[in-house]
């Protein structure tokens, strides 16, 4: 499906109200929920997550210390190693391994600013978990979101703990996966980049 630009623009701005997440092949990660993971538990992680990236905005603190107190919340309830891997896409099959660590590491910071610079899009926003359901190998958890001066939509939050605990990994703002989005976008800075993973690691440490 096709967006104008200021769609995508304004779906990307959306992406920091959900607050955690970014790219990729979504079937490729998770186990079954009938293993382990429950609804419930999917329900709760969100909303606690929800909870802390309220909870930093209301502090009121400085960019800097916002982003640290960002990045706590990202560790905590987002898979960042399979966040980080999707979005690299087929290159972490030829990088080698020591690359591939330097990349999660650099994307995680990557991640961390680029969104936690909109913390203040937030501030009067609202999320409700309306609900979940089982969605192929995760956790689906559905909510209704609203910011300042915009009407409701939808937000669902797709849930796994292959990590061995549940974890966020991909969002889905009204029907749009950022998580491909995401994948995306460092896909072509990849390409702009000849290929090189190093490269891509060496920059993403400045950008965002």
């Amino acid at each position: 499906m096709t967006y104008n630009k200021h769609r995508i623009t304004h779906l990307d701005r959306r992406l920091f109200v959900a607050g955690l997440a970014a790219a990729g092949a979504v079937g490729a990660v998770g186990v079954s929920p009938a293993q382990a993971l429950t609804g419930k538990q999917a329900e709760q992680l969100v909303t606690s997550a929800v909870a802390d990236i309220n909870a930093i905005i209301a502090a009121g603190k400085s960019q800097a210390s916002m982003l640290r107190d960002f990045d706590k919340v990202f560790g905590r309830y987002a898979d960042v190693n399979i966040i980080a891997l999707t979005t690299l896409g087929a290159a972490r099959r030829t990088a080698s391994q020591a690359e591939v660590r330097a990349y999660v590491s650099a994307f995680r910071g990557y991640f961390t600013r680029k969104y936690g610079k909109r913390f203040n899009e937030f501030v009067g926003g609202q999320i409700n978990v309306t609900g979940s359901r089982p969605s192929k190998s995760n956790i689906e958890v559905r909510s209704t979101a609203k910011l300042r001066g915009s009407a409701p939509f939808n937000v669902s939050w797709l849930v796994s703990d292959r990590s061995g605990s549940p974890k966020i990994f991909n969002i889905i703002i009204e029907g749009v996966n950022t998580l491909t989005s995401e994948r995306a976008e460092i896909g072509a800075l990849l390409d702009r980049r000849g290929g090189s993973v190093a490269r891509l690691t060496a920059d993403l440490k400045t950008l965002g």
